[in-house]
């Protein structure tokens, strides 16, 4: 295919999508805002449908091999009683690998290694895309710009390419803020993910790969709250003392600890992702909260079909409106499910969250089992 593109946006869905249309024998121009790409973030869950698109591309024993498999999935109350157990070596056993966690910056580097560096410029700020006649123009910070035939936006969730096109989306604030950090494990022998639920907050244990602890906690703020701003692992230690002892532990433990902080958004639902030439894929189309870890498995997935579609279609564009078709449900679902399930996990009132509970206590394991099915059952075309 004798067309340009340029990916805007060095994240997972940007390097995914790169790697993926390498494999097609189509080589975009990937252009980063940050003057270098270094390895950076927390701790990232994959679920099966994320390594089954990256089993799409052949990588999924390197990304495997570079995390840790988690044996289940656990909800608890604040007082260290369980809620839900999730086996994952028998969801593993009938949706493929499942429950897996690797360190945000070691699929960063894996996914960099995959892709020839000339492809890829750093310092490339976007300010303003414009379109040409049939081609895009991309002017940069720096008074640079690059004429492309074909733009994919993966720019995430403060999107310039989505401002561009749709002014009028904003992220929206999700009601809570969090903090995040990966510490050396304190607590031997922890092999689950875990979530604590109670009035404080929730709390988050995931443990990864090298003897590391990848935590994470949730409380009820208003937006930009410049309190939450300046909390400290001491002042979290304060605010979840009445929490189980893994977690004053764990906070015990963070003292040093770099914490990576920041309000949870989502986005509106889109009308559309394709426009025209250009096509919005990831955070950039659907940013969702992370209360059912699929923030970055849905952006791998774009990358998947995106690249499928492009590599059987004579118009790209046409390609963009076929990914358009086959993602929008299914991410668009998971928007929703998400932000309904983070409102329900952060409940203060004692009420409520005593009938949640409870209700959660007595969930049968064929509704976890529905749920599950609808959302690894996903179908990659060769």
């Amino acid at each position: 295919m004798n067309k340009q593109f340029v990916i805007c946006g060095a994240g997972i869905a940007g390097l995914t999508t790169a790697v993926a249309l390498h494999q097609k024998g189509i080589y975009p121009l990937v252009f980063e805002a940050a003057p270098a790409i270094s390895p950076v973030g927390a701790g990232l869950g994959l679920a099966a449908n994320a390594i089954k698109a990256f089993k799409a591309i052949g990588l999924d024993q390197q990304v495997i091999s570079a995390g840790q498999f988690l044996n289940a999935m656990n909800i608890y109350d604040h007082h260290g009683k369980m809620l839900t157990r999730t086996d994952s070596r028998k969801i593993s056993e009938k949706y493929g690998q499942d429950n897996f966690c690797i360190h945000r910056a070691d699929l960063h580097k894996l996914l960099l290694s995959q892709i020839d560096p000339d492809y890829i410029q750093t310092h490339k700020k976007l300010e303003k895309p414009e379109q040409s006649g049939s081609s895009m123009i991309l002017n940069f910070t720096d008074g640079t710009s690059f004429k492309t035939d074909y733009l994919i936006a993966a720019d995430g969730i403060n999107s310039v390419v989505r401002q561009h096109l749709l002014p009028e989306i904003a992220p929206r604030y999700a009601g809570y803020t969090c903090w995040r950090a990966v510490i050396e494990n304190p607590l031997p022998g922890y092999t689950d993910a875990a979530e604590y639920w109670g009035p404080a907050g929730r709390f988050g244990l995931v443990p990864l790969k090298d003897h590391q602890l990848y935590w994470f906690c949730c409380i009820n703020a208003t937006r930009n709250n410049p309190a939450m701003k300046q909390m400290t692992s001491q002042k979290l230690l304060a605010h979840f003392s009445n929490y189980p002892s893994e977690i004053i532990q764990v906070l015990e433990h963070s003292a040093n600890a770099s914490l990576i902080w920041g309000d949870i958004t989502d986005l509106p639902l889109l009308k559309n992702y394709a426009f025209g030439n250009t096509v919005l894929i990831g955070d950039a189309a659907h940013a969702t909260t992370p209360n059912m870890g699929q923030g970055a498995c849905q952006a791998i997935e774009d990358a998947v079909v995106l690249a499928q579609e492009i590599s059987k279609a004579d118009d790209p564009a046409a390609a963009f409106k076929a990914f358009e078709k086959r993602r929008m449900k299914r991410t668009q679902e998971i928007v929703r499910n998400s932000a309904t399930l983070g409102k329900v996990a952060q409940w203060e009132n004692r009420m409520l969250i005593s009938i949640r509970n409870g209700l959660f206590s007595i969930l049968p394991e064929k509704f976890n089992e529905i749920q599950l099915q609808k959302l690894y059952n996903v179908d990659f075309e060769s």
